[in-house]
């Protein structure tokens, strides 16, 4: 580390200007990239030019209710924020073999379903490991502080650092939020579904039923349920939308509902005694976890106690003594 700080120290004396050039090295790049982005909006894809001519063309009660123009503008929108992304795909994506495959899986599991939602990490991960050090070493004139060489190449160093792995502890935080709600929502779920499939209703009828009635108290455990009836309506087979729906959760507990589901569905067993044991264990589960956190308490309480209570009980007990031998045995020895 000391042989690679001196080399930048050399670089950076060697330099005219120290960090301000780099500073401006720094800002060129960022505003080539921009105008590449800027570029591409006007030299689009002749395919997509053709594709956008070939529209069909809205229905005069679409035009009288005013839903076109905006959805026109969201379409432009989306498409120009696209243009512009796609040259830079190539060059800022992880293009590794299985590398999108796991980040998509992540990303379902924090809650972003959209089609471009690994591109915009990537993109959003690399701007933010450029432009962090950057905005750094413009600022760092302006601050007014004397630092030196080897601390100025340490600090942008560590803004690269955060602007590099924040997005990736800020969606890890994301889905432990996200499979906390829903783990502790999955039961009231399954018990309703229970009462669904006993009422009569169909599986496909009880999934939508059971997202429409916990919408509000549980929403992301609606929206997976929700999900999962739309899968079923397009066309999906049922095995699909289940493992689907467990690998966009994540939970133990979702996986092992689906694999159930599923080994009923392929074996012809009752689905609502199925349903009834597996909500019983659902419940044992949520029970034992909260057992589980109530036992942690005291250990947990340990550490508050011995740093903030126990020194005021021990200056409590022992001051009115010192302050007897200050006062009485002090003077007598003296």
């Amino acid at each position: 580390m000391e042989a690679i700080l001196k080399q930048l120290d050399l670089l950076m004396q060697a330099l005219p200007g120290g960090p301000a050039t780099l500073a401006l090295m720094l800002v060129f790049v960022a505003v080539f990239l921009a105008v590449v982005g800027i570029a591409s909006l006007f030299g689009r894809d002749p395919v997509r030019r053709r594709l956008a001519g070939a529209a069909p063309q809205p229905s005069a009660r679409e035009q009288r209710n005013g839903a076109v123009p905006q959805l026109r503008a969201v379409q432009d929108r989306e498409s120009k924020w696209d243009d512009l992304l796609k040259p830079l795909e190539k060059y800022f994506v992880d293009q590794k073999e299985g590398a999108e495959g796991n980040v998509r899986q992540r990303m379902l599991q924090a809650g972003f379903v959209g089609p471009n939602a690994v591109r915009n990490f990537f993109l959003i991960r690399t701007i933010l490991a450029i432009g962090a050090p950057a905005l750094f070493l413009m600022l760092l004139p302006s601050l007014g502080s004397d630092m030196s060489v080897k601390k100025t190449i340490i600090v942008t160093f560590g803004f690269g650092l955060a602007g590099l792995y924040l997005p990736g502890i800020w969606i890890s935080s994301r889905i432990d939020r996200r499979q906390a709600k829903i783990s502790e929502a999955f039961p009231d779920a399954l018990d309703m579904m229970v009462v669904c499939v006993e009422a009569g209703l169909g599986l496909d009828a009880a999934f939508t039923r059971v997202g429409t009635q916990i919408a509000h108290a549980h929403p992301l455990l609606a929206q997976e349920l929700g999900l999962v009836s739309l899968e079923l309506r397009a066309g999906k087979s049922r095995e699909d939308a289940l493992r689907n729906f467990a690998r966009r959760v994540g939970l133990r507990e979702v996986k092992s509902f689906v694999t159930l589901l599923i080994q009923s569905d392929q074996l012809g067993t009752s689905v609502a005694q199925t349903l009834r044991v597996h909500a019983a264990e659902m419940r044992t589960n949520r029970m034992l976890r909260a057992e589980e956190k109530a036992h942690k308490l005291p250990v947990k309480l340990v550490i508050p106690l011995v740093t903030c209570v126990l020194p005021a009980m021990v200056a409590v007990v022992l001051l009115p003594g010192m302050i007897r031998i200050i006062r009485i045995i002090m003077p007598g020895l003296g």
